[in-house]
């Protein structure tokens, strides 16, 4: 039986948020924290998060860091 990686759901919704907004990534502010969030979690598990920055501090809610 094949592994499920735990983050690709999330790297799914940031290309469906990126298409959606025209690839205009601060519309996709939150789905990107969400995928960090989870790349921090798994990033030894999770094959998406191989190019994601997960050392930075998380934003809020506003973008700000």
């Amino acid at each position: 039986m094949p592994v499920t990686d735990p983050c690709k759901a999330f790297a799914c919704k940031i290309q469906a948020c990126l298409k959606e907004n025209k690839f205009q990534e601060p519309a996709c502010k939150d789905v990107i924290e969400e995928m960090r969030e989870c790349c921090r979690k798994w990033n030894d598990k999770s094959f998406v998060c191989g190019g994601i920055d997960t050392k930075g501090k998380p934003q809020d809610k506003s973008g700000h860091y």
